[in-house]
């Protein structure tokens, strides 16, 4: 049973009996790093003292006595996983190809696109006040 492992508390031993690991022998199939990603898997939020303590429970010593490379090796390999799913989660869609219509000439009734330099057409430009060209022509005073 999972109340038989070494470093392992009731509410680890309970994550572990809901995930399937419930002795010593079935930690050391999956490694420590193998039962802790099972264990965020299923949607529990474990933090690094449980993984510590799976690796001590595995190597039959108190969490602490774990070398700090060792917690090093098992963190790396915890974020290699964890980094591996976001880039899955994130399920980047090849890019489309888009086709814009080029304008179809329909013969002359078709109106030409509009320009920013377009010159007013003649009605337009003796009917408004304001223009230019309107204030030169009043010069009779």
């Amino acid at each position: 049973m999972t109340d038989k492992l070494l470093n392992i508390g009731p509410k680890s031993a309970a994550w572990l009996r809901q995930v399937g690991v419930r002795t010593h022998d079935e930690l050391k199939a999956l490694g420590a790093v193998g039962v802790f990603l099972k264990v965020k898997r299923a949607g529990f939020r474990p933090s690094l003292n449980l993984l510590y303590a799976l690796a001590g429970a595995e190597l039959g010593c108190h969490w602490t006595e774990l070398t700090p490379e060792h917690k090093q090796a098992m963190v790396l390999e915890v974020n290699a996983y964890d980094d591996q799913q976001a880039l899955l989660k994130k399920k980047i869609m090849p890019v489309r190809e888009i086709r814009v219509a080029e304008p179809r000439d329909e013969g002359g009734d078709s109106m030409p696109a509009p320009n920013l330099f377009d010159e007013p057409d003649a009605g337009e430009a003796n009917e408004g006040g304001g223009d230019e060209s309107s204030s030169t022509d009043r010069s009779d005073d």
